[in-house]
This record gives structure tokens, C-alpha cells and sequence, in this order.
């Protein structure tokens, strides 16, 4: 196949090409690369994977020095007019769009940046799709969009009509625009529900990044709402199977979806929603501790509030991604925080 991955120079679009990129798939990644977090990581992720920073260019096709079946462009969702000209040039048979403006915090002061990546992209994203017959689009929802549902586990046929962040709004957003095209276009579209996704080369504002950079520095970490969490938290290699199983099996629609009492995950259009989740929740405090016993040494805690946005815990029901595509993540937390401590100390001594 040949397929588009969007988000390429961030934490799980980085993976998922490099897998792909094994696996035998024509690959072109894109990104914006803004500086939401350090560049420098960015730019150390396409370098890993053969695109060196000197040749990066807006607008710009790059192949890989390592790889003949990746290529990478430096582009901009919002930006479509070139997007279109890239979906016309290079004729994609799937599209997996991870690309967006991400974080829960941060868009309490910044909402018109997640208005433009995550709403106005995404529509260019699917009015691409619409006129060049791509054959599936599976694109990053969020673990966010349950918001103050008080349900545990999160299953995918809960409502969730009640988002506590721009972010999780403009997710929802998302999947309520991809059911449309696929109900007016037939374009086979599918959501996928992250839960705190981690691992090496993760995300510099994620709990993890930040307790062990801190540790490590002799740093206080803050630890919200008194500890009193719980995370679903999900290993990168885990994650990557399932999106690559939802890649390889687009959604056909469901004959017996009943119009009464719907099912808002499926649809009679070719459309799906799957939680990809560990279905282990984590409390907070024992996260950390398993940080300290990998590093060596313990965390001095600042217990605060909780934050705006935030929720207490998240559970991932993955059981349709499991019946469907026969999903089994099997990382354990403590295997997954050793590997990240190892890459983070390896990353950063040089």
C-alpha cells in the first residue's frame, strides 16, 4: 500500500511509519513540526528514520537517506491548496491522520490554534480524501472526548456529549465530521481513542517525560489532585499493532444498526470508533513509583489540585477492537517505564 501517515515527526506517528516502513509500505510522512515542544526531538525522530534536518524544506519532498519507501514532506494541514496538489501528485491508497494540535492544558489559552490544526486540517484532510479515492482513512481521537462521563471502563457506545477541554471538543469534532463524509462520500473512515499512550521517544509534556527528567535532575514533580489518579496507560508497540490493524481492515457499515437506539461508534455508513487502551488503569502513585525504582532513586512529590481539564481516571473497553481485529496489548507497565528510563538516558547523554 501506499499510505500518507500525518504527524510523522511526533511521538506515535513516528512509529507507526517506522513500521510500516518495515513492513514493505510505501510510506510519505508529513508534518508541520511546530514548537509546541522542542524541535530538536522532532527533527531527531525523522533523522532516525533517514530525513536529515538540512533538507527539510515547507512544501518540500524528501526522501530517506535509509529507507526507498519513505519520503517525507514539511507541510501544514491548514494549508490547502498544497495538501491538495500532494494528494493529487502522489495518489495515496490510505490515509492515517495523527497530525493535530495536542495537550489538554494547553488549550485553555491557546484555543485557536486547535480550531485551525485540529478542525480546519481535519476537514482539508477529508475533502482530500473525498476527490482522490482513498480507500481508508483512520485518524487519532482521544481519550479526552469521554469527559464527564462517569462510567468506567470507556466503552465506544457511551455518550460523550459532554468534552471539558477545546481538545476534546475538536476531537469529537472529528468523528462527528468523518461519520458525514462517510455517510455522503462512502469514504471508509475510522476513530481511534487513545489512552496515554507512552514509550520511548514520547512527548516532553507527558507524565512520564516529565517525572523522569525531573527525577533525574533532582526536580520536584507535581503530582495533581493529591495523587488521586488513575491512567490507562498504554506502550507504544501496543498501540501501533492496533493502528495498524485498523489501517489494514477499513469499516464496511452495519446492516443491523438500529436507528431507535443507535449505536454512536458504528454506523450503516463505513464507519468505526475503537478505544485502543491497555483496560488496566494504573494509579498515579504507583506509576511514579515504579519511575523511581528504574532510576534509582525517589521523587520528591508536590501534591496539587486538580487541573482544568483534567479528569480523575480513564479505563479503556476495548472489547470490539479485540473481536473485530483481534487486538492484545501485553506490555506491563513496569517492562514499558524501563525501556523509556533506558531510551531517555541514552537520548540525552549525548
Amino acid at each position: 500500500m501506499k499510505i500518507l501517515i500525518t504527524g510523522t515527526a511526533g511521538f506515535i506517528g513516528f512509529h507507526l511509519a517506522n513500521y510500516l516502513i518495515q513492513r514493505g509500505d510505501e510510506v510519505v510522512g508529513l508534518d508541520s513540526i511546530n514548537d509546541y515542544y522542542d524541535v530538536n526531538l522532532k527533527y531527531d525522530r525523522l533523522a532516525n528514520a533517514g530525513i536529515a534536518k538540512e533538507f527539510i524544506e515547507y512544501n518540500k519532498v524528501v526522501r530517506s537517506a535509509t529507507h526507498a519507501n519513505y519520503s517525507f514532506i514539511r507541510l501544514q494541514l491548514e494549508d490547502k491548496e498544497n495538501l491538495e496538489k500532494l494528494f493529487a501528485a502522489q495518489q495515496f491508497d490510505k490515509v492515517c491522520n495523527l497530525a493535530a494540535q495536542a495537550g489538554v492544558r494547553y488549550s485553555l489559552t491557546n484555543p485557536d490554534v486547535y480550531v485551525n490544526s485540529n478542525i480546519v486540517g481535519f476537514v482539508n484532510i477529508l475533502e482530500c480524501c473525498r476527490h482522490h479515492g482513498i480507500k481508508h482513512l483512520a485518524y487519532a481521537s482521544s481519550s479526552s472526548v469521554y469527559g464527564l462521563n462517569g462510567k468506567t471502563p470507556f466503552a465506544t457506545s457511551d455518550n460523550v456529549d459532554h468534552p471539558i477541554s477545546l481538545y476534546a471538543a475538536s476531537k469529537k469534532s472529528n468523528e462527528l465530521m468523518a461519520h458525514t463524509y462517510s455517510h455522503l462520500f462512502k469514504i471508509p473512515t475510522t476513530g481511534l481513542r487513545f489512552f496515554t499512550v507512552y514509550g520511548p521517544w514520547g512527548r516532553p509534556d507527558m507524565a512520564l517525560f516529565l517525572f523522569t527528567k525531573a527525577i533525574l535532575e533532582d526536580q520536584p514533580i507535581q503530582v495533581f489532585n493529591n495523587g488521586n489518579m488513575a491512567r490507562d496507560f498504554t506502550y507504544i508497540d501496543d498501540i501501533v499493532e492496533g493502528v495498524v490493524r485498523v489501517i489494514d481492515n477499513p469499516p464496511a457499515g452495519t446492516d443491523s444498526w438500529d436507528a431507535v437506539h443507535p449505536d454512536p461508534s458504528t454506523s450503516t455508513a463505513p464507519y468505526k470508533v475503537y478505544n485502543i487502551g491497555n483496560n488496566n488503569p494504573v494509579r498515579l502513585m504507583d506509576f511514579i513509583e515504579a519511575i523511581e525504582q528504574h532510576i534509582g532513586k525517589k521523587a520528591e512529590k508536590q501534591l496539587m489540585p486538580m487541573q482544568p481539564g483534567d479528569v480523575a481516571a480513564t479505563c479503556a473497553d476495548v472489547q470490539d477492537l479485540v473481536k473485530n481485529l483481534h487486538y492484545q496489548p501485553n506490555t506491563k507497565v513496569q517492562e514499558g517505564i524501563r525501556r523509556f528510563v533506558d531510551w531517555y538516558r541514552a537520548y540525552y547523554r549525548k
